[in-house]
Formats: C-alpha cells, structure tokens, sequence
C-alpha cells in the first residue's frame, strides 16, 4: 500500500482537474497533511493552474515551488535527466506529508505517444499506484471501454499499478451503460458532464481578447459565460436571444444596442448577462458614456481593438478552467466527485493512517455529512449579504440542506445570479409581503397578548428578518435559523425567547462558538 496516488489519463480534457480536486478534498477529511505533486508543468515561466487549483484548498500547506517537479522543455531535453529530479522533488514533499496526491501530465505541449509511457514510469518511480482518468465526452461505452485497455495495458507494460478507473465528462443518461461497459476487475465510476465547469470567465474572455475593463465592476468578472452572442443585428432582435450568463459582442460605436442591454440587463423579466464587449476599437462618445457611468451599472463592459468576426472567434474558443477563482465551479466539482466516486472505496486503495487528531477540515466535513444524511430544512434570513449567498449556493451545490432565504426575491436572485452563484434551488421569501407575513402577525398576537400586542404593531415586528425566521421554526415551516452574520446575538435571540421561549427546566441561555485549532476544535460558551 502506497501514501500517494498518481492520476493520470491517455489524452487531454479529460477534467483530471476535478477529479483532483474531489480526491484533495476527501482526504483531507481523513488525515491532517495531504501533498500535492505536478511532476511536469507546463512551464517554468508560467504558473500551472491545476497545482494552483489544488493548493487553494484549506487542506494543504505548500508552496507553489514545492509543488512542481519539472517542466516539458527539461523532459524534452533529458528525459532520464528530468525523471530523476522528479523523484527527488516529489520525495520533499512526501516527507511533510501524510498522503500525496500527485497529478500527471495534461497534454498541453506537443503530446507523443511516449506520454502515457513516461506517465507510467513517473509513477512507479514514485511508488504510486494510478487512477485512470478517460473520457467519455464524444464516445459511446464501447468507445470508453476501448480507450481504457489501452490505458491499461500500457499502464502494466511499465509496471505501474492501476487502483481504478473514473470515466469522466460522461453524457449523464449514459452513466450507467459505461460504467457496466468497464466492467468488474477494477474499481470504476462515471461523473457526469456538467457544462459550468467547461465555461469560461467574462475575465478569460477578456484576457483571450487582449480587452480591457471600460466600465462596471471588476468583481464580476469571475463570473462564468455559459453564452456568446454577437449582437449586429437591431436591439428589438437581440433582446429575443439574450440568455442568462451571455456576454454579448458588438461593435464599439452601436450606443443603441449598447444602452439596449444595459437597460434589459436591470430589467425585471429579462436574463442576467455576464458582461458585454465592444469590439473595433471604439467606444461610446462623452455624453453617451456619461449616461452609462450615471446608470450605475455594475455588468462589465470590456473594449478590444479586435473586429467582430475575429473578437467572436477568439471567444467561442476560449475554454474554461475549474480555477480556484470560481467558487461555483469548485462546488459543483466537489459535487460531482462526492455524488459518483465512492470514496471509501477509494481510501481502501491508498495507504492512509487515520489520526487521532481532528482538524478544522476534518471537523466540518463530519458536520456536512451528518447534515447530509439527515437533511433538514433551514431559513437564512440574512439574504442581503453576499457572504450568506456564497455559503446557500455551496450548501445547495452539496446536497447539505434544503434552503429558504428571507429578502426581496427579486433583488437576492439577480444578486445571486451577478456573483456567479446557483441557489436555484432555495425558497426566496419576502417577510413584508404575503400571505405568510399576515399569518405570523396574528400568531404573534396570540403569542404576545398578555403584553397587549395588537395586530397592527405584530405586522411591524415580524416583518423584521429575525422575527419571521423564528416564526417559521416555531409554526415547523423550517427545521431551524442561522443568523448573525449582519446582526448581533441579541438580536437574533431576543425573538426565539418571545415566541419559543426556554424549556421549563432551562435557567440559563447561552451561545457557544468554536475555536478551530490545528489539532482540535473546542467550543466555548459564554454563559
């Protein structure tokens, strides 16, 4: 048994990175150090955006330099040369860890078909058993089946153990018939394609293009571009085609089009756009350009000198990356992994000692799990804060809990939908409004009666976010509330005190908080 895994595959965008990513984070959960190996990256000038990827995640604790083994010139200039740095760079960082999870090459230099060779050799140097990556995107079940024996054969012909096969970007109504197609003799599951994580960013998009911001705001331009469009055509045409996460190309002098988007784009009933580029050079004159600045527009306006055919090209050729800029992307990768690679299987392969210390990771993904498997139903009502949006979306994106966010609808779905998030999924309830608003008002009533509440100051109360929250646990239309990112302890306590009120035997209240340590999580409470 090994205290590594080598991951690797036969041909690029395969979304080894995913697959990375998801094997980073369930170890993580297991052991308190876990390493990261690229043995060749693409270039020493360059940064490798994988060993980037992974090195994001609160798992692990290196370097960049410590990552990196050699680049494709050295393996091309001395291949015995660059193996044997190889397996003294990688023994560096074997020896700080407790498990290394090492990610071969992704064939983005001038791929031979002495790659997957050299693959293998690099992996039984390194005394790492494989998982094989292939891909499923494009290929019937056969096809995947064909592609993973000779993966496979190559993988024995150098020696190298395989541990098991992921068919990854796999057509999801296909899951099932290439997985049966891969057979029993080794461990094997299929993730399916998911198309966020092959979009690009508006920032991708563009850097791709040789733009630069004009106008709007910098922080959006992580969001994903799941379209583009070139808008020539008149405004009543294009607003027809306009989707959700588009960005739309035009040329830089059509201010009607250009004012045409930027008022559907703050419309009620119109799709969020992701950005917009003016291509040609041109940008609007002064008084248009001041009506844009007066609008208040945060969606990103790039400018390129590019013409239109050439700026439409460049971006329907731009692919994306799982980067650890996108946390959408990230989530819905670890979503992925955690949904279709059983992971205890997978630990079973490696050689990885359970420790008697609990790390914060460690402490929150045994949280996660054990909401997972009782799901409940939880109102957030502090939707304002992008911060709660974040933490929806990536509970959603897991599968952790069913969601009700308090707040205008409206607002939190276009604010959502700006940063790049999915919470699709979550309830979005106004507590001024509705049916709902009315009912809690005159159960507080009741409640409150012996304090002569009326009706009309009970409105007033539990249209505050806290008030309306309480209320849902207390009528069971929520398993439980989670406040206090924009509001004070007492705040959020005060109405649970009114409306739920203590056990009969219950004396003192208090809060608690966790103090994550390296080794240990303690809490604290302050009675």
């Amino acid at each position: 048994m090994a205290r590594s895994i080598y991951i690797t595959s036969a041909e690029g965008d395969t979304g080894k990175s995913t697959i990375a990513l998801g094997l980073v984070d369930l170890l993580s959960r297991t052991v308190t150090r876990v390493g990261v190996f690229r043995p060749v990256a693409r270039s020493t000038d360059q940064r490798d955006y994988v060993v980037d990827l992974l090195l994001s995640h609160d798992g692990v604790d290196l370097t960049y330099e410590q990552c990196v083994g050699v680049s494709y010139e050295e393996v091309h200039s001395d291949p015995e040369a660059a193996l044997s740095r190889i397996v003294s760079r990688y023994h560096e960082v074997e020896r700080q860890c407790d498990v290394v999870v090492i990610v071969g090459t992704d064939y983005t230099d001038v791929a031979g078909p002495t790659e997957l060779a050299f693959n293998a050799r690099i992996a039984v140097n390194l005394g790492a058993p494989v998982l094989l990556v292939v891909r499923g995107a494009g290929r019937r079940a056969d096809e995947v089946r064909g592609m993973a024996e000779v993966c496979l054969a190559e993988m024995r012909a150098q020696h190298a153990e395989v541990i098991g096969i992921v068919a990854n970007r796999c057509v999801p109504h296909q899951l099932l018939t290439i997985r049966n197609a891969l057979g029993t003799e080794l461990p094997a599951w299929t993730v399916p394609e998911d198309q966020l994580l092959n979009a690009p960013t508006v920032r991708a998009l563009m850097e791709a293009v040789g733009g630069r911001l004009a106008a709007g705001d910098d922080e959006l331009l992580s969001r994903e571009a799941t379209d583009v469009l070139v808008g020539a055509m008149s405004i009543e045409h294009l607003l027809e085609k306009l989707t959700d996460g588009a960005v739309i190309i035009t040329p830089g002098d059509r201010s009607d089009i250009l004012l045409g988007l930027l008022m559907a784009n703050a419309a009620d009933g119109f799709p969020s756009l992701a950005g917009i580029i003016l291509n040609g050079g041109f940008y609007p004159p002064t008084p248009v350009a001041r009506l844009i600045n007066g609008l208040g527009s945060r969606l990103p306006i790039i400018r390129t000198d590019l013409g239109t055919v050439r700026t439409a090209s460049v971006s329907a050729s731009t692919r994306g990356r799982l980067s650890a800029d996108s946390q959408r992307k990230v989530d819905t990768a670890l979503a992925l992994f955690e949904k279709h690679v059983d992971g205890e299987r997978l630990l079973a392969q490696i050689d990885v000692a359970r420790p008697s210390v609990v790390t914060p990771l460690m402490f929150e993904w045994e949280l996660l799990a054990r909401a997972r498997a009782d799901r409940k139903h939880i109102v957030l009502p502090e939707g304002s804060d992008d911060r709660i949006l974040r933490a929806a979306s990536t509970l959603l994106q897991r599968e952790v809990a069913n969601l009700t966010i308090l707040g205008n609808e409206t607002q939190i779905r276009a604010r959502a939908t700006e940063l790049g998030l999915d919470i699709s999924a979550a309830a979005v309830v106004d507590p001024k409004d509705g049916e709902l608003h009315e009912r809690f008002a005159h159960v507080y009533t009741d409640l409150r009666k012996h304090k002569g509440m009326t009706v009309d100051r009970a409105r007033e109360i539990v249209g505050s976010v806290s008030y309306f929250g309480t209320m849902m646990v207390q009528l069971g239309l929520a398993d439980g509330m989670v406040s206090g990112a924009m509001h004070t302890t007492a705040h959020t306590i005060k109405p649970a005190f009114e409306i739920i009120k203590t056990k009969p035997d219950a004396g003192i209240v208090s809060s608690v908080f966790l103090m994550c340590l390296e080794d240990r999580v303690l809490v604290y409470g302050d009675c």
